[in-house]
């Protein structure tokens, strides 16, 4: 097994970031202009897409708890060593910490030495960071420090 897990702590409200991590257009901002298509209930397919609308990765939603946690059955569509490891799982936990909100993000796929884990390695920090700057401040990171697009 590979994982990667990402904890951060946000000033906001679970309900907040709840919506921040499900809605299509906040995704937009902090995921660099790529979204996720989906309804968020357990069962439910999902996407993650690219501007022009090419799916990255796609899958099924294995737990909702609206606003305290989340999985995901997630399949990289793009670069076939990637998507030849299988399917991964993306836990986000939530949790009210007095005047923040605990984010906890545990990326992990059945293969030792994963390469789909090490590129996700790269990208959920920025990505989290990015979110974390939206939520407490209105504004976005850059897109200059989003890893390189591959695919």
């Amino acid at each position: 097994m590979s994982q990667f897990v990402y904890v951060t702590y946000i000033r906001t409200t679970p309900k907040k970031l709840w919506h921040a991590l499900t809605d299509t257009e906040f995704q937009r901002k902090y995921w660099f202009g790529m979204h996720q298509e989906c309804d968020w209930t357990k069962g439910s397919s999902w996407k993650m897409l690219f501007e022009d609308g090419r799916v990255a990765d796609a899958g099924t939603i294995l737990e909702s708890d609206p606003p305290h946690r989340l999985v995901i059955q997630w399949q990289h569509e793009l670069m076939s060593e990637l998507k030849a490891e299988g399917v991964s799982r993306c836990t986000y936990e939530i949790e009210a910490t007095g005047s923040a909100t605990k984010l906890t993000v545990t990326h992990v796929i059945d293969a030792e030495g994963s390469k789909f884990i090490a590129a996700v390695s790269g990208g959920w920090p920025s990505i989290l960071s990015s979110l974390k700057s939206l939520l407490e401040t209105g504004e976005a990171m850059p897109a200059d420090i989003r890893p390189p697009k591959k695919g």
